[in-house]
């Protein structure tokens, strides 16, 4: 099978999920769910691995273990290619569309301090900082979690302050329910999506790499 597009249901399902996240529900619509989401995401990303790497489709349920939030199955569908632990290419599916986005995600304490490590070098931080004002400028939304001040023993006047308090850096582009979303040009708007921030992903994995913790268990 070849990927033709994601059809509007996968919207669809997860606006009513949103409104009955119940294993009753999930029970009733769960051939809909690999239908309509699963087995299209899977063709997508599949589609791209020759260009970025091997995919990996998150399953749907929740991690209950230590959450107080009792949500049986999560509000959205995400499928990852990772380069290193919680860095790498990222696209999902959810009541709100399309989503694409990239960067590291769930750092280390020792990734963290690298990232940190890169932003202070001038040559290295400030090519990451063209790095993401050009994805910026390309109508990316640079997020990730950030501390509200400034890192500990970091000046004040830094110039690279606001990467400084990044202890995760992500590029995200929100398409939402696009008229191409049910044809195969989304594949190509994801392609396209992924390959704009391969620079930032290239950053990372040079500068940050993987964590040298303990292996971290995947879901």
């Amino acid at each position: 099978m070849v990927f033709e597009g994601i059809p509007r249901d996968a919207v669809r399902f997860y606006d009513e999920l949103e409104q009955d996240n119940s294993k009753e529900f999930w029970g009733r619509q769960e051939q809909r769910y690999a239908v309509s989401v699963r087995e299209p995401l899977t063709l997508l990303v599949e589609a791209l691995a020759g260009e970025f790497g091997e995919p990996h489709v998150y399953r749907p349920q929740r991690d209950l273990r230590f959450s107080h939030d009792k949500r049986p199955y999560k509000d959205h569908q995400g499928a990852v290619v990772r380069v290193a632990d919680g860095m790498g290419w990222y696209v999902e599916l959810g009541a709100g569309g399309l989503t694409t986005a990239g960067g590291v995600f769930r750092p280390a304490p020792d990734q963290v301090e690298r990232l940190r490590r890169g932003v202070d070098d001038d040559h290295t931080g400030e090519r990451l900082r063209g790095i993401v004002e050009a994805l910026a400028a390309d109508g990316f939304d640079i997020g990730g979690e950030q501390l509200r001040t400034r890192p500990r023993g970091v000046a004040e006047d830094h110039p690279r302050l606001d990467l400084m308090r990044h202890k995760s850096l992500t590029a995200r582009h929100r398409h939402g329910e696009p008229v191409w979303l049910c044809s195969v040009t989304t594949l190509d708007r994801v392609r396209a999506d992924w390959r704009a921030m391969a620079p930032l992903v290239a950053w990372l994995t040079e500068h940050v790499g993987p964590s040298t913790a303990a292996s971290r268990g995947r879901r």
